[in-house]
């Protein structure tokens, strides 16, 4: 029962490695398609979660999603997801609930500003982050 058990957590752990497809589509915005780079946040240099910028029907939105190795190792965490402006001013702010792998900020009115996605993961009083790349 252990042997299969673990043989089912690294097929799991190995679809949601890096490069592995997962559905990304904005809430209300199926046209909309990722800008810029991805960043990771890392937490004690181990990669916690990804953070990329998207853009379409007139908004930009930020996206983290919490790896599954990290996360079967943490409990309590939050995620953070926004979008920001080059005067650091963070719009659709939206902090995910305890141990939600996959958070989306709100819709931001920001598509003719240089913006740039930014995810937080906080554990407890800690708290690591990562910037997108900026694009105008």
């Amino acid at each position: 029962m252990k042997k299969a058990l673990l043989i089912i957590a690294a097929a799991v752990a190995g679809m949601l490695a890096p490069g592995a497809a997962h559905a990304e589509t904005p809430p209300g915005c199926a046209s909309a398609q990722q800008i810029g780079s991805t960043a990771y946040v890392t937490v004690g240099g181990q990669t916690a979660a990804s953070v990329k910028q998207f853009a379409g029907c007139g908004k930009n939105w930020g996206y983290v999603y919490v790896w599954a190795d990290w996360a079967a190792r943490h409990d309590l965490f939050h995620v953070v997801a926004s979008v920001v402006t080059d005067d650091n001013r963070e719009h659709g702010r939206v902090v995910g609930r305890v141990d939600q792998r996959e958070v989306w900020s709100a819709p931001a009115g920001t598509v003719d500003r240089c913006t740039r996605a930014l995810g937080v993961v906080k554990l407890g009083e800690d708290g690591w982050s990562a910037y997108s790349s900026r694009r105008c």
